[in-house]
């Protein structure tokens, strides 16, 4: 196998850009993600993975990565002829572009592949739009199934299942629900997600990409508007727009070009994919076998993890995500990051991004907006955010709902 490279990393900025299109939001991130690896054209690029939920909400269901293109094909900013394979998977539908691009190096088939996510979620004056995003994140061809599992889960967690439209999405009662399980089963408490909330709130006030760039104190966490108990807004993921982008690269394609790019190059390590199931509540998730397949994969351990980023669409998920991905026991979470472990400085530095919490939550763009968070602090470049001395570095990012798994679930590890 082909070591595979990170050559470059683009992120637009998160938030409602209602005026903003798809086809502005490709040209961005590509733009920025060749101008990153220092190349003037993609001329080198072999194949590309376009990722993307909810286009098909605009009117555009099918070929989507090829209608955002044409325009950059038309001006010669993207080959002619290249292959572009359109993925969906919910909240980890970037990761999955990364995956694919990634395998294209490994397998031989390409010396460089572009991986590029894109989405709008925001639809001015018309919520349902947005709320049919989201619905695809759940079987909507056997909903008694998971109707049942929830009730079920419910009175195992003391928060019965009564899901409320006018206050979010089915979501974030899922993650609320696990949340109350977690408290009555390990002690965790609500001021302990708040202190998570409100640690990333702070990094996102110092990230130039995040859709919220406001601090928070954990009593200003608590004291907003309850979403669905124990979760308050400030808990919760934003509804935004946005796009990332990565560029992958073979190990001998790196060595034809220049030095200023090989010494910004990151190796990826790993990249896992798992898929969900209905679990029981004391079972461990999809992200366990994700994070202990990648560790195998990279030869590591959670202990040589420097930094990382947790898809917190709840920032319960912080909490839960750290036991899932070993660094620290189950049912410790909130103990271990309401100690202060996951900040700044702190044991293991976790979404200095300010996370989707803060940061934004795009669907189709969040995992390749992680891999632009993780190999810019493993380039050094994070300025007030940055993690000193940061090598290794690991995302978490899951997409769509079975149960109380994921439906899918990504870990990637890359080194400097």
């Amino acid at each position: 196998m082909d070591t595979v490279y990170v050559i470059g990393v683009s992120c637009t900025p998160f938030g409602k850009q209602p005026e903003t299109s798809f086809k502005d939001l490709a040209r961005q991130a590509y733009l920025e993600v060749l101008a990153d690896a220092s190349l003037d054209s993609g001329e080198h690029i072999e194949q590309a993975w376009f990722g993307n939920c909810g286009m098909g909400t605009f009117g555009q269901r099918n070929i989507r990565g090829q209608v955002c293109f044409t325009p950059l094909v038309r001006e010669r900013l993207f080959p002619e002829r290249v292959p572009m394979i359109n993925v969906e998977g919910g909240c980890a539908t970037a990761s999955m572009a990364f995956h694919g691009a990634w395998k294209d190096i490994l397998s031989g088939q390409a010396d460089m592949s572009l991986a590029i996510g894109v989405e709008k979620t925001f639809f001015p004056g018309d919520s349902t739009k947005t709320l049919e995003i989201f619905e695809g994140g759940i079987d909507q061809l056997d909903p008694q199934e998971w109707m049942d599992y929830y009730r079920d889960a419910g009175a195992q967690s003391g928060k019965p299942f009564a899901p409320d439209a006018g206050a979010g999405t089915l979501f974030m009662d899922t993650y609320a629900m696990q949340a109350a399980y977690h408290m009555r089963t390990y002690g965790t408490t609500r001021e302990q997600i708040a202190f998570a909330s409100s640690k990333n709130h702070a990094m996102g006030a110092l990230n130039p990409k995040a859709q919220y760039r406001f601090e928070l104190s954990p009593e200003q966490v608590l004291a907003d508007r309850m979403v669905s108990w124990p979760l308050t807004r400030a808990m919760c993921s934003p509804i935004g727009d946005g796009a990332a982008a990565a560029l992958l690269c073979s190990e001998r394609k790196l060595r034809e070009l220049p030095a200023s790019v090989r010494d910004r190059a990151i190796r990826v390590r790993a990249s896992v994919l798992t898929g969900g199931k209905y679990r029981a509540l004391d079972e461990p998730g999809l992200s366990r076998a994700a994070a202990q397949r990648a560790y195998a994969m990279a030869g590591m351990t959670p202990e040589d993890m420097d930094v990382a980023e947790v898809h917190d669409a709840t920032s319960f998920c912080e909490i839960y995500q750290s036991e899932m991905l070993g660094f620290c026991p189950n049912g410790q979470g909130g103990a271990w990051v309401g100690s202060g472990a996951s900040m700044l400085g702190g044991e293991l530095p976790i979404n200095v991004s300010g996370g989707l919490v803060s940061k934004g939550h795009p669907v189709g763009a969040t995992g390749l907006s992680m891999i632009f968070e993780l190999t810019s602090q493993l380039r050094g470049s994070c300025e007030a955010r940055q993690v000193k001395n940061a090598d290794v570095a690991v995302a978490e990012n899951g997409g769509g709902v079975i149960g109380f798994d994921e439906a899918a679930c990504a870990i990637t590890i890359l080194q400097r």
